[in-house]
Protein backbone atom coordinates (compact mmCIF):
# COMPACT_ATOMS: atom_id res chain seq x y z
CA UNK A 1 0.00 0.00 0.00
CA UNK A 2 1.29 4.08 -0.93
CA UNK A 3 2.05 5.69 2.20
CA UNK A 4 1.61 9.10 -0.47
CA UNK A 5 -0.43 11.95 1.19
CA UNK A 6 -2.79 12.35 -1.49
CA UNK A 7 -2.40 16.23 -2.33
CA UNK A 8 -5.57 18.75 -3.47
CA UNK A 9 -8.32 16.93 -6.45
CA UNK A 10 -7.27 17.21 -9.89
CA UNK A 11 -10.50 19.11 -11.72
CA UNK A 12 -10.38 16.72 -14.52
CA UNK A 13 -11.75 13.57 -11.83
CA UNK A 14 -14.83 15.59 -11.96
CA UNK A 15 -14.60 18.92 -13.75
CA UNK A 16 -18.19 20.30 -12.13
CA UNK A 17 -18.39 19.38 -8.97
CA UNK A 18 -15.15 20.30 -8.00
CA UNK A 19 -15.24 23.41 -9.72
CA UNK A 20 -18.30 24.49 -7.98
CA UNK A 21 -16.46 23.15 -4.70
CA UNK A 22 -13.44 24.74 -5.55
CA UNK A 23 -15.02 28.39 -5.87
CA UNK A 24 -17.40 27.95 -3.02
CA UNK A 25 -14.37 27.25 -1.08
CA UNK A 26 -12.55 29.85 -2.14
CA UNK A 27 -15.10 32.44 -1.62
CA UNK A 28 -15.39 31.24 1.77
CA UNK A 29 -11.55 31.96 3.22
CA UNK A 30 -11.64 34.91 1.32
CA UNK A 31 -14.09 36.56 3.51
CA UNK A 32 -12.17 36.05 5.95
CA UNK A 33 -9.82 39.31 4.68
CA UNK A 34 -12.67 40.95 2.99
CA UNK A 35 -12.29 44.58 3.20
CA UNK A 36 -14.87 47.28 4.09
CA UNK A 37 -13.30 50.26 3.57
CA UNK A 38 -15.30 50.87 0.91
CA UNK A 39 -12.50 51.17 -1.90
CA UNK A 40 -12.53 49.15 -4.84
CA UNK A 41 -8.96 48.33 -6.63
CA UNK A 42 -9.10 47.21 -9.91
CA UNK A 43 -5.90 44.89 -10.59
CA UNK A 44 -6.67 44.59 -14.37
CA UNK A 45 -6.33 48.28 -15.39
CA UNK A 46 -4.56 50.32 -16.72
CA UNK A 47 -3.34 47.95 -19.30
CA UNK A 48 0.78 48.06 -18.95
CA UNK A 49 0.95 49.89 -15.12
CA UNK A 50 3.31 47.79 -13.04
CA UNK A 51 2.20 49.51 -9.88
CA UNK A 52 4.88 50.55 -7.35
CA UNK A 53 7.18 48.16 -7.72
CA UNK A 54 6.48 45.65 -10.68
CA UNK A 55 6.23 42.04 -11.13
CA UNK A 56 9.89 41.44 -10.70
CA UNK A 57 10.05 42.59 -7.35
CA UNK A 58 10.51 40.11 -4.23
CA UNK A 59 7.67 41.58 -2.50
CA UNK A 60 5.58 40.17 -5.06
CA UNK A 61 6.72 36.65 -3.93
CA UNK A 62 6.32 37.35 -0.49
CA UNK A 63 2.78 38.87 -0.68
CA UNK A 64 1.07 36.15 -3.26
CA UNK A 65 0.71 32.92 -0.25
CA UNK A 66 -2.80 33.32 1.31
CA UNK A 67 -2.00 30.92 4.00
CA UNK A 68 1.55 32.46 4.68
CA UNK A 69 0.68 35.95 5.02
CA UNK A 70 -2.32 35.11 7.07
CA UNK A 71 0.18 33.74 9.39
CA UNK A 72 2.14 36.46 8.89
CA UNK A 73 -0.44 38.55 9.65
CA UNK A 74 -1.40 37.09 12.94
CA UNK A 75 2.10 37.60 14.26
CA UNK A 76 2.12 41.21 13.38
CA UNK A 77 -1.04 41.90 15.02
CA UNK A 78 0.84 39.81 18.61
CA UNK A 79 4.26 41.98 17.83
CA UNK A 80 2.70 45.22 17.39
CA UNK A 81 0.20 44.49 20.54
CA UNK A 82 3.27 44.79 22.73
CA UNK A 83 3.74 48.90 22.52
CA UNK A 84 2.15 50.47 24.26
CA UNK A 85 1.89 53.67 22.21
CA UNK A 86 0.60 51.71 19.38
CA UNK A 87 -1.69 49.95 20.68
CA UNK A 88 -3.71 52.88 22.50
CA UNK A 89 -3.93 54.10 18.90
CA UNK A 90 -6.02 50.69 18.13
CA UNK A 91 -7.71 50.56 21.31
CA UNK A 92 -8.99 53.92 21.55
CA UNK A 93 -10.03 54.29 17.89
CA UNK A 94 -10.63 51.44 16.18
CA UNK A 95 -13.27 48.60 15.99
CA UNK A 96 -10.51 45.83 16.18
CA UNK A 97 -12.42 44.50 19.16
CA UNK A 98 -15.61 44.40 17.76
CA UNK A 99 -14.75 43.90 14.24
CA UNK A 100 -11.75 41.88 13.99
CA UNK A 101 -12.12 40.53 10.27
CA UNK A 102 -12.66 44.31 9.14
CA UNK A 103 -9.46 45.32 10.21
CA UNK A 104 -8.15 42.15 8.43
CA UNK A 105 -9.54 43.39 5.97
CA UNK A 106 -8.42 46.77 5.41
CA UNK A 107 -5.14 46.00 6.18
CA UNK A 108 -5.51 42.95 3.66
CA UNK A 109 -6.52 45.04 1.08
CA UNK A 110 -3.97 47.79 1.84
CA UNK A 111 -0.98 45.13 1.33
CA UNK A 112 -2.70 43.74 -1.81
CA UNK A 113 -3.23 47.29 -3.46
CA UNK A 114 0.21 48.82 -2.95
CA UNK A 115 1.57 45.62 -3.79
CA UNK A 116 -0.37 45.05 -6.80
CA UNK A 117 -2.16 47.44 -7.43
CA UNK A 118 -2.11 50.23 -10.02
CA UNK A 119 0.22 53.06 -9.20
CA UNK A 120 -2.82 55.13 -8.97
CA UNK A 121 -5.11 52.35 -6.68
CA UNK A 122 -1.66 52.26 -4.63
CA UNK A 123 -1.35 56.40 -3.95
CA UNK A 124 -5.13 56.54 -3.42
CA UNK A 125 -4.90 53.52 -0.49
CA UNK A 126 -1.88 55.18 0.95
CA UNK A 127 -3.52 58.73 1.03
CA UNK A 128 -6.84 57.25 2.86
CA UNK A 129 -4.49 55.71 5.63
CA UNK A 130 -2.57 59.50 5.75
CA UNK A 131 -5.68 60.99 6.16
CA UNK A 132 -7.33 58.44 9.55
CA UNK A 133 -3.97 58.92 11.38
CA UNK A 134 -4.01 62.44 10.83
CA UNK A 135 -6.84 62.04 13.15
CA UNK A 136 -5.56 59.54 15.37
CA UNK A 137 -4.25 61.18 18.42
CA UNK A 138 -4.45 60.68 22.46
CA UNK A 139 -3.26 59.79 25.69
CA UNK A 140 -2.12 55.89 26.68
CA UNK A 141 -2.64 54.72 29.98
CA UNK A 142 0.68 56.29 31.10
CA UNK A 143 -0.10 59.84 30.17
CA UNK A 144 2.28 59.13 27.36
CA UNK A 145 0.83 61.40 24.70
CA UNK A 146 0.69 59.13 20.93
CA UNK A 147 -0.05 60.11 17.18
CA UNK A 148 -0.82 57.61 14.65
CA UNK A 149 1.48 59.78 12.33
CA UNK A 150 4.14 59.95 14.31
CA UNK A 151 7.09 58.09 12.51
CA UNK A 152 8.40 56.17 15.57
CA UNK A 153 5.46 54.49 15.92
CA UNK A 154 4.75 54.58 11.99
CA UNK A 155 7.77 52.56 12.15
CA UNK A 156 6.75 49.97 14.73
CA UNK A 157 3.58 48.97 12.95
CA UNK A 158 5.64 48.77 9.88
CA UNK A 159 8.47 46.50 11.10
CA UNK A 160 6.48 43.95 12.83
CA UNK A 161 4.49 43.81 9.73
CA UNK A 162 6.94 43.47 7.20
CA UNK A 163 9.20 41.06 9.55
CA UNK A 164 6.16 38.48 10.32
CA UNK A 165 5.30 38.35 6.39
CA UNK A 166 8.94 37.58 5.48
CA UNK A 167 9.30 35.05 8.31
CA UNK A 168 5.79 33.40 7.30
CA UNK A 169 6.93 33.06 3.14
CA UNK A 170 10.58 31.34 4.95
CA UNK A 171 8.69 29.36 7.00
CA UNK A 172 5.47 27.92 5.10
CA UNK A 173 6.70 28.47 1.72
CA UNK A 174 10.35 28.59 0.52
CA UNK A 175 13.95 30.15 0.97
CA UNK A 176 15.10 33.06 -0.31
CA UNK A 177 18.47 34.18 -0.30
CA UNK A 178 20.30 36.69 1.52
CA UNK A 179 20.10 39.45 -0.62
CA UNK A 180 16.11 39.02 -1.86
CA UNK A 181 15.15 39.14 1.90
CA UNK A 182 17.73 42.61 1.77
CA UNK A 183 15.57 43.94 -1.25
CA UNK A 184 12.22 42.69 0.29
CA UNK A 185 12.39 45.18 3.35
CA UNK A 186 14.17 48.12 0.64
CA UNK A 187 11.03 47.84 -1.56
CA UNK A 188 8.69 47.58 1.52
CA UNK A 189 10.25 50.60 3.26
CA UNK A 190 9.03 52.50 0.27
CA UNK A 191 5.16 52.21 1.09
CA UNK A 192 6.37 53.25 4.44
CA UNK A 193 8.27 56.38 3.78
CA UNK A 194 5.17 57.35 1.50
CA UNK A 195 2.90 56.45 4.77
CA UNK A 196 5.17 59.21 6.95
CA UNK A 197 8.21 57.07 8.16
CA UNK A 198 11.33 57.84 5.66
CA UNK A 199 13.82 56.07 7.68
CA UNK A 200 12.81 52.70 8.62
CA UNK A 201 14.96 49.73 8.55
CA UNK A 202 15.67 48.43 5.49
CA UNK A 203 17.86 45.50 5.48
CA UNK A 204 17.91 42.50 7.53
CA UNK A 205 20.37 43.44 9.38
CA UNK A 206 18.61 46.82 10.43
CA UNK A 207 15.81 45.08 11.02
CA UNK A 208 17.02 42.85 13.41
CA UNK A 209 19.07 45.45 15.52
CA UNK A 210 15.78 47.58 15.54
CA UNK A 211 13.62 45.07 17.44
CA UNK A 212 16.49 44.74 20.10
CA UNK A 213 16.78 48.01 20.07
CA UNK A 214 12.99 48.34 21.00
CA UNK A 215 12.49 45.40 23.51
CA UNK A 216 13.37 47.36 26.52
CA UNK A 217 10.06 49.88 25.35
CA UNK A 218 7.74 46.46 24.87
CA UNK A 219 4.96 45.77 28.27
CA UNK A 220 2.67 43.22 28.40
CA UNK A 221 -0.33 44.89 29.67
CA UNK A 222 -3.72 44.00 30.37
CA UNK A 223 -4.62 45.53 27.32
CA UNK A 224 -1.95 43.36 25.50
CA UNK A 225 -3.65 40.28 26.92
CA UNK A 226 -6.99 40.95 25.47
CA UNK A 227 -5.75 41.42 22.23
CA UNK A 228 -3.92 37.80 22.78
CA UNK A 229 -7.07 36.43 23.88
CA UNK A 230 -9.13 38.01 20.72
CA UNK A 231 -6.25 36.98 18.25
CA UNK A 232 -6.67 33.61 19.50
CA UNK A 233 -10.07 32.97 19.59
CA UNK A 234 -10.73 34.63 16.04
CA UNK A 235 -14.21 35.24 15.47
CA UNK A 236 -14.89 33.03 12.12
CA UNK A 237 -18.25 33.19 10.81
CA UNK A 238 -18.49 30.00 9.03
CA UNK A 239 -18.43 27.06 11.56
CA UNK A 240 -16.31 24.92 9.01
CA UNK A 241 -13.28 27.15 8.69
CA UNK A 242 -12.58 27.23 12.31
CA UNK A 243 -10.14 24.55 12.52
CA UNK A 244 -8.20 25.61 9.54
CA UNK A 245 -7.78 29.58 11.11
CA UNK A 246 -7.05 28.27 14.48
CA UNK A 247 -4.69 26.17 12.28
CA UNK A 248 -3.02 29.73 10.93
CA UNK A 249 -3.29 31.70 14.05
CA UNK A 250 -0.97 29.18 16.11
CA UNK A 251 1.10 29.23 12.74
CA UNK A 252 1.60 32.21 13.52
CA UNK A 253 2.51 32.02 17.07
CA UNK A 254 5.30 29.72 15.68
CA UNK A 255 6.66 32.50 13.39
CA UNK A 256 7.15 35.26 16.68
CA UNK A 257 10.38 35.87 18.11
CA UNK A 258 11.55 33.64 21.33
CA UNK A 259 11.42 37.28 23.12
CA UNK A 260 8.15 38.06 22.06
CA UNK A 261 6.31 34.66 22.42
CA UNK A 262 8.23 34.52 26.14
CA UNK A 263 6.71 38.68 26.44
CA UNK A 264 3.36 37.46 25.43
CA UNK A 265 2.77 34.46 27.63
CA UNK A 266 2.73 32.31 24.13
CA UNK A 267 6.08 30.14 25.23
CA UNK A 268 4.39 27.59 27.23
CA UNK A 269 4.51 24.16 25.08
CA UNK A 270 0.82 22.94 24.39
CA UNK A 271 -0.34 19.57 22.01
CA UNK A 272 -2.01 22.10 20.16
CA UNK A 273 1.07 24.75 18.89
CA UNK A 274 3.74 21.60 18.97
CA UNK A 275 1.29 19.97 15.98
CA UNK A 276 0.78 23.79 14.04
CA UNK A 277 3.71 24.19 12.03
CA UNK A 278 2.97 20.53 10.41
CA UNK A 279 -0.80 21.26 10.08
CA UNK A 280 0.16 24.04 8.23
CA UNK A 281 2.22 22.31 6.06
CA UNK A 282 -1.18 19.90 5.18
CA UNK A 283 -3.15 22.72 5.28
CA UNK A 284 -1.82 25.19 2.69
CA UNK A 285 -1.48 23.36 -0.24
CA UNK A 286 -5.13 23.09 -0.14
CA UNK A 287 -5.82 26.96 0.20
CA UNK A 288 -3.59 27.38 -1.79
CA UNK A 289 -5.56 25.02 -4.55
CA UNK A 290 -9.31 26.08 -3.34
CA UNK A 291 -8.00 29.89 -3.97
CA UNK A 292 -6.55 30.22 -7.53
CA UNK A 293 -3.80 31.83 -8.68
CA UNK A 294 -4.64 35.06 -6.77
CA UNK A 295 -3.85 38.36 -7.79
CA UNK A 296 -0.31 38.58 -8.45
CA UNK A 297 -1.79 36.68 -11.86
CA UNK A 298 -4.01 39.06 -12.42
CA UNK A 299 -1.53 42.08 -12.11
CA UNK A 300 0.97 40.25 -14.16
CA UNK A 301 -1.73 39.94 -16.96
CA UNK A 302 -2.51 43.53 -16.45
CA UNK A 303 1.35 44.76 -16.99
CA UNK A 304 1.65 42.26 -19.74
CA UNK A 305 -1.35 43.91 -21.47
CA UNK A 306 -0.47 46.90 -23.83
CA UNK A 307 -1.34 50.15 -23.01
Amino acid sequence: MSSRVPGPPTESANPPLLTRLRSHAGAQVRALTRSNSGLSIDYDNPPGDPGLFGPDAVCWRVHGDFPAMLAGGVSALLLQALHPLALAGVWDHSTFRTDMQGRLGRTAQFIAGTTYGSRADAMRLIERVRRIHANISGLAPDGQPYAADDPALLTWVHVAEVSSFLAGYLRYVGPLSAADQDRYYAEEATVAALLGAPDVPGSRAEVHAYLEAQRPYLVNSERTREVVRLVMAMPVANPLLVPAVRTMADAGVALLPPWAREALGLHRRSMRRTLAVPAMGALAPTLRWVLGPGLAARARRRVARSA
